[in-house]
């Protein structure tokens, strides 16, 4: 307690600020790496006039509201304020458009990530680039603005994503970390920016509009994990700490998006390391070796903070239909007068799931809530069949459902791990999934044939990883990567647990799986008439 008090006193303490979906956090580390303090504002995406969008009230009051929450932390537990700081990093959801004019005034409402209004503009420049560019990224939004003569294009003078913005409002500097700028447009690995080639290419198929600007005039410049990304202004401080305690001068690090903070909080910047991010959705990154063989429409290419590949398998479905199915076992145990404790719920049906057939005794099921582009489904139905020879028991029926929970992103990381070839040394899982132990653990290992952990800072989240971000600018050695920081100045010494896989629980998904990718039918029957 002393010496966490003395570090945010001298100024030397690290904050990491993440603005996610439903919630903004605020992290404060010491020097050991470990939170001290933490601040939260909880907010909500509005749908207004068809687009998915936060207004800038919105955002700056979000913003100053969780860094006030961090402050009454600080003082509540040490009873002092926080007056300066070792670093800063900000970071955000990824993606979506945020187009400013000359003024710095925004000239749409800002569009996030989950609008999924630019399938022409994705379907073309993914043609054009020979390169997969998904629906949410920032330049597919740019090109669909194009495409329908939006008015304020021709006054665009500068464009980036929310962790850009704010880290512009609170410095001035124009910049993104490289992962960041990896879901705004294609990177070139080589030179660590925004690939040339691609930009001359969006130039001369924009030429016959006739606007003021190239693309390399409006977009952010691009930063590696460690680069000097600018410091606080006093403006900028204003803007952060409405109590106006906060001093200027402080050094930020390159902002960065949630996917590369999910990174760093999980030690999975190395090549040949990955992770998976378990809950509502699903996602799998894995940092690459070598570029791929071709285009595929399932898999996203965007970078680590340090710049190395990464393939990523982005799924709308995971534990919604497994959560339904266990909130019936609720219903049914309290309509016995039974008061049940969800955890232990959750942990005896996850456990049973251990027990059951390998390739689940046959049983099928789908978990799509929502549409699932990784198998072509633009709306979902969760489906649950079986024909009258399966083995139909409770340990059968929750494996069945854990394995669909991960049916999708198997689907796409099939295509890295067996089309591909791609080496994977170890995953590290987070999120819902994995709280009852061992259990996800063990159905993610069978599902990617490789070793599974998952460690007990996993829950710390995005803030915590931008504030290692943050930690590494100002204390890495000359020379010392972003992975052997992790490894061995953060990661060293912690906890956790490791599983590899069953061979016959992989023979065990692997069968699933073929039945799962053959019963599609049946999910599409369904989406075409249950209404």
């Amino acid at each position: 307690m002393g010496d966490a008090k003395s570090t945010i006193v001298n100024g030397k303490a690290v904050l990491g600020i993440e603005l996610g979906s439903t919630r903004i956090k605020a992290v404060l580390i010491g020097e050991d790496h470990a939170p001290i303090a933490s601040g939260s504002h909880d907010w909500e995406n509005r749908f207004e006039n068809n687009i998915w969008t936060y207004s800038m009230e919105d955002i700056r009051t979000g913003l100053q509201d969780c860094y006030q929450s961090l402050l009454m932390d600080v003082k509540n537990q040490y009873g002092v304020t926080i007056q300066s700081l070792g670093a800063i990093g900000l970071s955000a959801m990824m993606h979506g458009y945020m187009p400013f004019d000359e003024n710095g005034e925004l000239l749409v409402p800002f569009r996030t990530w989950r609008n999924t209004m630019t399938e022409q503009a994705s379907k073309e420049l993914t043609e054009l680039f020979q390169y997969n560019i998904p629906q949410r990224w920032s330049i597919a939004h740019l090109y669909q603005a194009i495409l329908n003569k939006e008015d304020h294009v021709s006054k665009i003078c500068y464009q980036t994503t929310l962790a850009g913005f704010l880290h512009w409002k609170l410095t001035g500097k124009k910049v993104l970390g490289v992962g960041e700028a990896s879901g705004m447009f294609p990177i070139d690995t080589e030179t660590g920016s925004f690939n040339k080639r691609m930009i001359q290419q969006f130039d001369q198929k924009t030429a016959s509009n006739g606007f003021p600007w190239k693309l390399e005039d409006i977009f952010p410049t691009v930063l590696k994990a460690g680069e000097d990304a600018g410091t606080l202004t006093e403006e900028g401080a204003r803007f952060l700490d409405v109590s106006g305690q906060l001093q200027a001068g402080i050094p930020l690090c390159p902002p960065e998006g949630d996917a590369g903070t999910g990174m760093a909080a999980t030690n999975s910047v190395a090549v040949r390391t990955g992770n998976v991010s378990a809950g509502t959705s699903v996602f799998a990154m894995i940092v690459l070796e070598k570029e791929l063989s071709k285009v595929y429409p399932q898999i996203d290419l965007v970078t680590t903070p340090s710049g190395d590949l990464v393939g990523m398998v982005h799924c709308n479905n995971c534990t919604s239909d497994l959560n339904a199915w266990v909130g019936i076992f609720k219903e049914f145990a309290e309509s016995f007068g039974i008061q049940v404790d969800m955890n232990k719920l959750f942990a005896t049906l996850y456990n049973k799931a251990l027990e059951g057939d390998a390739d689940c005794g046959g049983l099928l099921a789908y978990n799509y809530f929502s549409g699932e582009h990784i198998t072509g489904f633009e709306e979902g139905r969760p489906v649950f069949a079986r024909t009258p020879e399966s083995k139909f028991n409770l340990a059968n029926f929750m494996r069945v459902h854990l394995f669909t929970s991960l049916g999708a992103l198997k689907t796409g990381l099939d295509i890295l791990l067996k089309q591909e070839d791609v080496k994977v040394d170890e995953i590290f899982g987070h999120g819902g999934l994995f709280k009852t132990k061992g259990v996800g653990q063990s159905i993610l290992a069978a599902a990617i044939d490789a070793p599974v952990s998952v460690m007990e800072t996993a829950g710390e989240g995005g803030a915590w990883g931008i504030a290692l971000l943050a930690a590494y600018m100002i204390s890495r050695e000359q020379g010392e990567s972003l992975a052997d920081y992790l490894t061995n100045k953060v990661f060293a010494g912690m906890s956790g647990s490791k599983i590899s896989p069953d061979a016959k629980d992989v023979a065990g998904f692997d069968t699933f799986i073929a039945r799962y990718s053959k019963g599609l039918p049946i999910e599409r029957a369904a989406v075409d008439f249950l209404r």
